[in-house]
């Protein structure tokens, strides 16, 4: 078994996919801007995020298309340079809600939502330096 991706199911596709390309810089498989369906690589690793329409997903589970409520995911990316990633990202439109900070002994966060308001993580991790 292998993890392919995570799916999040978004109302604002185009939003959503400016904001997974242009501001954090993940790849996209196929450049389908308007949806319904898109997945991002980060430039290591062989698991992605993608982006599905709600509403798309609702035709074949009904109770997806009720309006979603609260926080429903948490996408964690990790990064070499949190705070070269950081800058990177908010000089391209992104707002930090947190951080770079630590978090435990070993790994510095900072978190940011996307357009639909699901929580990204971006994570350096200590351990790894010399």
């Amino acid at each position: 078994m292998e993890l392919a991706q995570v799916r999040l199911l978004v109302t604002d596709f185009a939003a959503c996919y400016r904001f997974y390309a242009d501001v954090l810089g993940l790849k996209p498989q196929s450049g389908a801007a308007d949806g319904p369906y898109e997945k991002f690589s980060p430039a290591a690793g062989s698991a992605g995020i993608a982006l599905q329409d709600r509403a798309m997903m609702a035709a074949v589970l009904e109770e997806l298309g009720q309006a979603a409520t609260g926080h429903r995911s948490l996408v964690v990316l990790r990064v070499d340079d949190l705070d070269a990633y950081c800058a990177e990202i908010t000089a391209r439109g992104a707002v930090l809600v947190h951080g770079p900070a630590p978090m435990t002994d070993r790994m510095r966060v900072a978190h940011l939502k996307d357009p639909e308001g699901n929580v990204v993580e971006l994570q350096e991790w200590l351990l790894l330096r010399g």
